[in-house]
């Protein structure tokens, strides 16, 4: 059996909303971008929500936005994907990479203590892999220092912190729409906004910081001549990839309770499979389990890259616990230790999980799994 690392999840009506998008005429942002944005704002809870090209352009903008620039610090986890760390740079400002928490793998709140200098101008929580950083803590912070913050919610659409929904609180948050999250527009992102006159500028700066957008100047009954206030980037999203996404807000809670029901399955599996670790639940979040995450255990008779060499031989593709970003070599200088992340890292590997991910194949998945780590225990 060959199974899939991530599919997703479609039901074969969506070729017919991106069609009619088409006919349309709008294949631009235009009505349907800004129906998917009041219809994202108000599945979080938030006041608007501004749709980009990708997660990527999402935190350049916000940072951008929240005054970010040559000079400034920003405190980035380093457990993260490298476009957190890149986003900052985007801005001509610098990313200082701080450890994780070593059971949630989000940033830890001591250590963004720990990092602040005059020049600290933001924080950038991540909610790694769907599963909420500890806001109270970071905005504890944040506000004792007079710190932005800005929201890595990449994989976070639909997860809770202490009951609020990531992307209703005071702060801008970054979504990715990206065929690997929860939910996808083929590539695509999203910027929930707290404040009207940050999103409107927020509008003009995704179009060239033009004055006036394409969709305004085509339904105006005289000439319009735009303008260029300050100078911008285009990371429009386009009307089809945003039919795409009307169709996939409408199976969000079906998606989610998918991957629940698949991650409580494996929980319940590698309780019983010696060496390995489930992933951490605490009692203040509601995940999106946007990844699967297991660790081995320090004594495992095996390393994380042999298991997943010879899961990958079994038809089961896998994927390295998430990146540290002080471990590139983009971002390898000065040198850093962080001793948190790196265990994480180097310990921990991704499963197979998405909604429609069959009984069968996730049967294959932990029976392969089980079989390698207990016959090398064996040994």
């Amino acid at each position: 059996m060959q199974v899939p690392f991530a599919k997703p999840y479609l039901k074969g009506h969506e070729g017919a909303a991106v069609a009619e998008a088409v006919a349309s005429g709008w294949v631009s942002q235009g009505p349907r971008v800004r129906e998917f944005e009041q219809r994202f704002a108000e599945r979080v809870g938030a006041p608007d929500a501004i749709a980009v090209t990708s997660c990527t352009t999402a935190l350049h903008l916000a940072l951008y936005a929240t005054g970010i620039g040559p000079g400034d610090e920003v405190i980035v986890p380093t457990m993260s994907f490298i476009a957190s760390a890149n986003a900052v740079w985007q801005c001509g400002g610098t990313p200082v990479l701080v450890d994780v928490e070593p059971e949630t793998y989000n940033i830890d709140p001591a250590g963004i203590e720990a990092a602040i200098t005059p020049r600290t101008k933001a924080i950038m929580p991540v909610h790694q892999m769907g599963l909420p950083a500890d806001m109270d803590a970071i905005t504890e912070i944040a506000a004792r220092h007079g710190l932005a913050i800005v929201e890595d919610a990449a994989c976070a659409i639909g997860a809770s912190y202490k009951g609020r929904p990531i992307g209703s609180s005071e702060h801008l948050a970054c979504f990715s729409l990206h065929p690997r999250k929860v939910i996808t527009t083929g590539e695509g992102g999203m910027i929930t906004v707290p404040d009207a006159a940050i999103a409107e500028r927020m509008r003009q700066l995704r179009q060239h910081a033009m004055s006036v957008s394409d969709l305004a100047r085509h339904g105006a009954t005289d000439v319009i001549i735009e303008r260029y206030p300050e100078r911008g980037w285009n990371y429009r999203m386009t009307d089809m990839q945003a039919a795409l996404g009307l169709c996939q807000l409408d199976l969000l809670d079906e998606i989610l309770e998918l991957r629940r029901e698949q991650a409580e399955r494996y929980s319940r599996a590698i309780a019983g499979i010696p060496h390995l670790e489930p992933p951490f639940e605490p009692d203040y979040a509601v995940r999106t389990w946007q990844a699967y995450p297991i660790s081995l255990a320090p004594d495992a008779p095996l390393s994380r890259n042999e298991l997943m060499r010879v899961l990958l031989k079994d038809g089961v593709p896998t994927r390295r616990g998430i990146m540290n970003i002080h471990e590139e070599d983009s971002y390898a200088q000065p040198p850093l230790r962080l001793p948190q992340a790196e265990d994480a890292s180097s310990r921990s590997l991704l499963l197979p999980l998405f909604a429609g991910l069959t009984e069968a194949e996730q049967d294959h998945v932990i029976d392969r799994l089980a079989a390698h780590v207990s016959a090398l225990a064996a040994a």
